[in-house]
C-alpha cells in the first residue's frame, strides 16, 4: 500500500470510526504536508475527553473559556514544525501507531521520546514542541486548552522556530 493510498484509508477510517462514535466533524484537513487532522464540534469537549482522555472532567481540561478536540493524524517519517503558542496549552493522547515527541522551554530542541498508544503529553502555553511521525502513522487525539477567554487560539497561534516545509 502506497503512502498517498493509505492516508486516504486512514482519514476514511477514522472519519468513520468518529462519527460511528457520535462526533460531529467541524471541519478536517487532509493536505497538511505532515498528514492531517479533523476538528471535532467544541460542544463535544465532554464526550470526546470521555472517549480519549479517561473521562478527564471538562473543568480540569479547562484554562480559560473554550477546550477546542482534534485527531491529529502524521504521516511516517514527517515531523511537523519546531512551534509553540501564545494563547493554548494542548492535551494529547496517542490513539493509534507510535509517535516521536521533542519538547523544550527554549528555541533550543530536546531530545526525542516516543510514545505510544495509550500516553498521555501535556505541552504548557509557549513550551516548544514538534510532533514527529515514526515507522507508521500516528493517530493522535488533542485538546486545545484556550488561555485567553477573550482572545481564543486559533491556527494563526502557532510561531514556527523551525519547519521542514518552509511554512
Amino acid at each position: 500500500m502506497t503512502t498517498a493510498t493509505s492516508k486516504e484509508v486512514l482519514f476514511q477510517e477514522t472519519e468513520q470510526k468518529l462519527k460511528e462514535q457520535g462526533f460531529n466533524i467541524s471541519s478536517q484537513d487532509q493536505s497538511r504536508p505532515w498528514g492531517g487532522f479533523f476538528v471535532i464540534d467544541e460542544s463535544q469537549a465532554q464526550d470526546f475527553a470521555n472517549t480519549y482522555f479517561d473521562s478527564m472532567p471538562v473543568d480540569e481540561l479547562k484554562i480559560s473559556g473554550k477546550l477546542s478536540p482534534k485527531i491529529l493524524l502524521v504521516a511516517p517519517e514527517k515531523r511537523l514544525s519546531w512551534q509553540y503558542h501564545h494563547r493554548r496549552a494542548e492535551v494529547w493522547k496517542v490513539v493509534k501507531g507510535s509517535v516521536g515527541v521533542v519538547t523544550s522551554d527554549t528555541d533550543e530542541e530536546g531530545q526525542l521520546k516516543t510514545f505510544n498508544p495509550g500516553d498521555l503529553i501535556t505541552l504548557r502555553q509557549g513550551e516548544r514542541h514538534r510532533l514527529v511521525g515514526l515507522e507508521g502513522w500516528g493517530v493522535l487525539a488533542e485538546i486545545w486548552q484556550h488561555t485567553d477567554a477573550e482572545n481564543p487560539s486559533n491556527e494563526d497561534d502557532i510561531v514556527r522556530v523551525q519547519d521542514d516545509f518552509g511554512r
